[in-house]
């Protein structure tokens, strides 16, 4: 699973419209929000960071919700933004997730103890479990 790393208000124009996991690591305002939704209609997830996360207004909560876009609190560690536009969820990660779930292990388990492993929030281990394999 791909997560597609914006670094900047200006980078949105050029996204693809069927980017599906975006993490922005700027602080949006309610238009660069509006912008995204528009310029990817196929968004699933807006992730920010944790002090980025607590700026966003309640209307702008309120439009994503409508959207069925869920808005995630999270970082991407260790990406580097000048390496690749993309940080990629092992694929290993994505395993251990799916074979939990395969053996019955509850949700909020599963989320819990790969959290510590894989450093993705514990919101999108739960996408991640729910969603439906594609890779």
């Amino acid at each position: 699973m791909k997560i597609r790393v914006v670094s900047s208000r200006d980078e949105i124009l050029s996204l693809n419209p069927n980017e599906r996991v975006i993490h922005l690591a700027f602080r949006p305002s309610n238009k660069d929000i509006f912008l995204l939704v528009e310029t990817c209609p196929k968004l699933e997830i807006v992730q920010l960071p944790k002090s980025y996360q607590k700026t966003i207004s309640k209307s702008m909560e309120m439009f994503l919700e409508m959207q069925k876009i869920q808005l995630l609190e999270g970082d991407v560690w260790g990406h580097r933004k000048d390496i690749n536009e993309y940080y990629t969820v092992p694929p290993s990660i994505i395993t251990k997730i799916r074979n939990m779930k395969a053996e019955g292990i509850p949700s909020e388990n599963v989320a819990e103890k790969m959290t510590k492993e894989s450093k993705l929030s514990p919101k999108m281990i739960l996408y991640i479990l729910n969603r439906k394999p594609v890779e």
